[in-house]
């Protein structure tokens, strides 16, 4: 028995296959619901659930919440807490939260919260249940996904997958409502993240065709802009927000509130999600009109002006037959009854959010796994060495979408130890490999002695959600000139490995060659200098084309001289 979870920002959820059909479990209390919270009580045990949420207004700095904000996070990322207390560094610069005299990760936190659902579904089924299918936001990155795991680990699970949110969202909607070929993009604006998926539903595979989001904008967000424009306490923003949702007005605590004003105080923040919708779209090579439903998931989704929005967006009435709330555990569940066996007919396949690759010689970015890669996957390349005598070779892998790179993000680092050989003649095969949970394992051989080195990647990129929009609008917005100074690059390596070349063969064939050639190749490399000391990428191609078809006899002399 498998067990599919939802491990949201607000609410959690579990459920199981039962007869065919997924089920999610409630609680001693028949809520299926479970908020994601943690109250940690000066003496006793941590309290999860409703008991934890309702002691967040008088004890908020011993009630965490939002943690999922936090988890697989650098500690810079996390200045200002959304989990409601103080954080800190911990030894290897990631997220430890405050609570009281304590200091715990937010892995800690999360496995308190599914050990919970892991208590109510045993008391439930009356058996033990130690696997389970877990979900994460589809632009989770690879540690903030390597951190989930390793919360479920902690709960006593063996995680068998992390699924992404609107994967699972399409599942659970897909299973009984969509034909043998269809086309669904899912608009997941949870309680503290923001997904966009679209995928494809071909005779019962389910292909992710892209993904786009921003894992610090959700509901948390639309909270914290009404308190702030009505004055009031986040708490109580929340409960007008809710209530707003089906009234234009509301009374509170002695106050009018105008459905109005929260369009107007939210509308700023839902707008943030539009370009995450073009760009998926985009990345998908789809117009709106090729979409057979746009599917909402989330709490945020349930509030009218999101509903209209999205039918701005997409040019047509979003669905909203699927409860916002469950749609994403149902779809667990479905994944865990599809890795048990007991759903024969569906095939989930999954895409890596953004490129993977490494570092080459020049400072270049050099893609081993292009971004919306199906997943898992695999890919590789062989590389040698720049420079004679090298011994080594030092590996850096990026993630980003720019062509040069500096302007991608470091993951991880790794030195390959070869013998010492000639400039080209060391051999290194690096291989990466993205598993079924988008955790990335990066693995380089030596092919003379066969010595593997292997890292698994699990380090955070320190950077913020802002910077990860940012890149993405960069790589678009920069294009032109990335590619432009690549081809530069490329064309100077060829033109550094050339010339010298090109001065060796003249002094070793001497008189042998005319002067008018020795005149012409002379004249070719004084314009290849200058066009490399202006970084005229077009003049350098051209001229070092203009250089390769002139000594061509040269190479052909040397080859006579060195075999006569």
């Amino acid at each position: 028995m498998i067990a599919g979870i939802d491990l949201g920002t607000t609410h959690s959820l579990v459920g199981i296959m039962d007869s065919g059909f997924p089920v999610l479990i409630a609680d001693a209390d028949g809520r299926r619901l479970t908020p994601s919270a943690v109250w940690f009580p000066e003496c006793g045990e941590p309290v999860v659930g409703w008991p934890a949420l309702e002691k967040k207004p008088t004890h908020p700095s011993l009630v965490v919440t939002s943690v999922k904000r936090l988890i697989g996070r650098r500690v810079a990322e996390a200045a200002v807490s959304s989990s409601g207390c103080a954080v800190e560094a911990g030894p290897d610069g990631g997220v430890r939260i405050l609570v009281g005299s304590l200091s715990l990760s937010p892995e800690e936190i999360s496995a308190l919260i599914l050990s919970k659902l892991k208590a109510d579904l045993e008391m439930s089924c009356g058996v033990s249940v130690d696997r389970a299918v877990i979900t994460v936001p589809a632009y989770f990155n690879d540690a903030q996904r390597s951190a989930t795991k390793r919360a479920g680990e902690l709960a006593g699970f063996t995680v068998e997958r992390i699924l992404s949110e609107p994967t699972a969202a399409a599942l659970a909607y897909g299973l009984d409502r969509l034909g043998e070929r269809a086309r669904v993009a899912v608009y997941d604006l949870g309680g503290g993240t923001f997904d966009i998926s679209v995928l494809e539903l071909n005779c019962g595979v389910f292909e992710v065709l892209s993904t786009n989001g921003d894992t610090s904008l959700g509901g948390d967000d639309l909270d914290a802009a009404l308190a702030k424009a009505w004055g009031v306490a986040r708490f109580d923003a929340e409960k007008i927000k809710r209530a707003l949702t089906d009234s234009d007005s509301v009374e509170f605590d002695h106050h009018s509130y105008l459905r109005s004003d929260l369009d107007a105080a939210c509308l700023p923040i839902i707008e943030k999600t539009r370009r995450h919708c073009l760009r998926s779209l985009s990345d998908a090579h789809l117009e709106t009109s090729a979409l057979d439903a746009v599917v909402l998931v989330g709490g945020a989704t349930r509030m009218p002006i999101v509903r209209r929005f999205v039918a701005e967006i997409f040019g047509r009435e979003p669905d909203v037959s699927q409860h916002p709330d469950e749609a994403v555990a149902l779809g667990a569940t479905i994944q865990a009854g599809i890795l048990e066996g007991g759903l024969q007919n569906l095939t989930l396949l999954d895409v890596t959010p953004l490129s993977l690759g490494i570092e080459t010689f020049g400072g270049l970015m050099n893609v081993i796994i292009p971004r919306n890669t199906t997943i898992p996957c695999k890919a590789g390349e062989m590389f040698t060495n720049a420079v004679a005598n090298q011994s080594a070779m030092s590996i850096s892998v990026l993630q980003g979408e720019r062509e040069m790179a500096r302007d991608n993000w470091p993951l991880g680092r790794m030195d390959v130890p070869f013998p010492p050989s000639p400039k080209g003649q060391a051999r290194v095969g690096v291989q990466f490999e993205l598993d079924a949970n988008g955790i990335l394992h990066v693995l380089a051989r030596d092919t003379a002695s066969g010595r593997d080195t292997v890292i698994d990647i699990h380090s955070a990129v320190e950077v913020s959600d802002e910077a990860v929009e940012k890149m993405l609008g960069d790589s678009l917005e920069y294009a032109f000139e990335d590619m432009d100074e690549r081809i530069f690059t490329e064309a100077k390596l060829k033109a550094d490995e050339m010339l010298p070349a090109v001065d060796s063969a003249l002094n070793a064939l001497g008189e042998k060659v005319p002067v008018e050639i020795r005149s012409a190749i002379s004249g070719l490399v004084q314009k290849i200098r200058s066009a490399l000391e202006a970084r005229s990428t077009s003049d350098l191609k051209t001229l070092l084309g203009e250089l390769d078809t002139l000594t061509e006899p040269l190479a052909t002399a040397l080859l006579e001289q060195t075999l006569a």
